[in-house]
């Protein structure tokens, strides 16, 4: 009897994973121009897609003025400066996130050696740390009153973008002070002070 169950058991699931098999073959693909993205995905989306677009031309935008480019594909791209800091850091996320999947893709290669794959491995940790330690200079900042602040390390060098109502000597000191106390190791630091819009 026991037999009997496990037969019907085993041929249900054969005759299941058959079905599923000729249904997955026989659907139409569906393309990512098919997809609606609502509110803040959309937005997510958009800012995303410019920051990748603009490139390195989106740091060189200063004091309220608005960044047009015009993409390889012929589309036009605008960024205030209001988004400045927010497409800064997702291009920034972006070319993080694809060197880490580089790395990642050399730790499970198997024509990899021990020691690539641990290089690999302490520059992934590296830039976890970068990526935490920019996170918590960027809220030590903003909690000392000011608008915004947009923090990028790479390697031994700190740079510092602050979005303040007044820009001083004063208040750039204070703030290479908060990240030389923070950041013990890093001796050079840059700050640029922005006038916020207000």
């Amino acid at each position: 009897m026991m037999l009997k169950k496990q037969t019907v058991w085993l041929l249900t699931m054969l005759s299941l994973v058959v079905v599923l098999s000729v249904y997955y073959i026989t659907t139409p693909e569906e393309t990512k121009q098919d997809v609606a993205l609502t509110g803040a995905e959309a937005e997510k989306g958009e800012k995303a897609e410019a920051a990748k677009d603009i490139g390195k031309e989106v740091t060189e935008d200063e004091k309220g003025e608005v960044t047009v480019e015009e993409a390889e594909d012929g589309t036009v791209v605008s960024v205030s400066n209001d988004d400045l800091f927010a497409a800064i850091r997702m291009q920034l996320e972006d070319s993080r996130n694809e060197r880490k999947e580089n790395l990642e893709d050399t730790i499970v290669s198997k024509d990899a050696s021990a020691a690539e794959k641990s290089a690999a491995k302490d520059e992934i940790n590296a830039i976890d740390e970068a990526d935490a330690t920019e996170e918590m200079l960027e809220t030590f900042i903003k909690a000392k009153g000011y608008d915004d602040a947009l923090v990028r390390i790479d390697g031994q060098k700190v740079q510092v973008t602050v979005k303040a109502e007044k820009s001083s000597k004063t208040e750039a000191n204070k703030i290479i002070q908060l990240v030389s106390s923070e950041m013990e190791d890093m001796k050079d630091v840059a700050v640029t002070l922005q006038p916020s819009n207000q």
